[in-house]
């Protein structure tokens, strides 16, 4: 796995301390809020990794769930259609709601599930993203963090993939091309 990195652009200790950074900003700001409830949302499968390191570093009682949302399949870029694979296990309704995003990339899958989370009534809809590609073709979506900006190129590693592998790589990087071409 790891011959098929070009480059590696986030070490796993840069990764580790800027995710402690996102949650202790977290804990500060909800911490007046976390009597009326705290989900953290993660969007399967790729942020889970993230969405796991980051609640730990929330001190504040808070639930999790998961959504698996599908733009991709198998391909490299976003195919603009959007479905709900699992939809959410908990009532969301007056909680506040951080969605723990893995890329904002074209922003497409992101739209359709703040759109969609937004109808179930919670006290608060946010975005919390490890990534957010530079690329000019963006939907329009504020992050209360962004852990990095990245290039936009194919990366890999800390929950992200190809075709469900390199996920469990520790640092984040970019596969190269003769690998998904």
């Amino acid at each position: 796995m790891h011959s098929d990195i070009s480059e590696i652009i986030f070490s796993e200790e840069d990764i580790l301390s800027r995710v402690q950074e996102m949650g202790a900003a977290l804990t500060k700001d909800y911490a007046d809020r976390a009597d009326e409830g705290i989900v953290v949302i993660s969007v399967l499968r790729g942020a889970a990794i993230f969405m796991a390191d980051l609640v730990r570093a929330i001190d504040l009682p808070l639930e999790m769930d998961y959504m698996a949302v599908s733009s991709y399949g198998n391909g490299v870029k976003s195919s603009g259609v959007v479905r709900i694979i699992k939809d959410l296990s908990s009532d969301i309704s007056g909680k506040h709601v951080i969605i723990a995003e893995d890329i904002l990339d074209s922003g497409l899958t992101l739209q359709f599930l703040l759109e969609n989370l937004a109808t179930r009534n919670p006290a608060s809809l946010e975005v919390v993203t490890l990534l957010r590609k530079m690329t000019k073709a963006q939907a329009e979506i504020n992050c209360l963090y962004t852990g990095f900006e990245c290039p936009d190129q194919f990366i890999v590693g800390y929950g992200l993939d190809y075709a469900e592998r390199y996920r469990n790589l520790p640092y984040i990087g970019i596969l190269k091309p003769e690998i998904y071409e």
